[in-house]
């Protein structure tokens, strides 16, 4: 059953709105949406919006998610950092492609649940840490890839030292109203950045 609600959402949501990357399509076909919601919202993971995942997050919407992965063009060989792990989700697509994701939650109780299923599932290349999104992951730096599932109220500059030159990075950003960013880090102080579409996240948080 899950099987074919998967292509389904793959079908209507992203292959309908435009998903092309071959990459990002096997990555939804293969990661089981379902496994990373709340037991009520099961029967609704497949569905075209976010769900609620405890301690006031959400997963996002698949569309919007395959989207920013397609934007950032992640191939085999990249190293991605992920703030906002949530349930887990977006990290488990991502690592479908990268060589390695290295994912933040600031929330203690979804980090342990994320860390929990993610390890129960098998995913080996993908590191949960309990750590600040602001202040990104030094440790591991720099990035090819930044992904941010949270919105912060203006472009964390943290994160932005912490991408390689020839980078990509992309952010929610804003309050009320929320627009999508795109980086490009072309030199050692030199960005190239893009507005697209405008979205709705949750606020990112210290």
């Amino acid at each position: 059953m899950f099987e074919k609600l998967r292509e389904s959402m793959v079908e209507n949501q992203l292959l309908y709105r435009g998903i092309k990357d071959s990459k990002v399509i096997a990555a939804f076909l293969e990661v089981e949406r379902h496994l990373f919601v709340e037991k009520e919202e099961v029967e609704f993971a497949y569905n075209d919006y976010p769900l609620p995942i405890g301690s006031g997050q959400t997963i996002s919407q698949p569309y919007i998610v395959a989207y920013m992965m397609e934007k950032l063009k992640i191939e085999k060989n990249d190293i991605v950092l992920e703030v906002g792990a949530g349930s887990g989700y977006e990290a488990a697509l991502i690592s479908k492609i990268a060589k390695q994701v290295i994912t933040l939650e600031v929330n203690f109780d979804l980090y342990l649940k994320s860390k929990e299923k993610l390890n129960y599932l098998g995913y080996e290349n993908i590191e949960v840490l309990n750590k600040n999104g602001f202040e990104g992951y030094e440790e591991k730096a720099p990035y090819d890839v930044i992904i941010v599932s949270a919105a912060p109220s203006e472009i964390p500059q943290n994160l932005i030292k912490q991408l390689k030159i020839g980078g990509r990075m992309i952010v929610p950003v804003g309050r009320f109203t929320q627009q999508l960013f795109y980086i490009e880090k072309n030199g050692r102080d030199k960005f190239l950045i893009t507005a697209l579409a405008y979205v709705k996240f949750v606020p990112m948080i210290k």
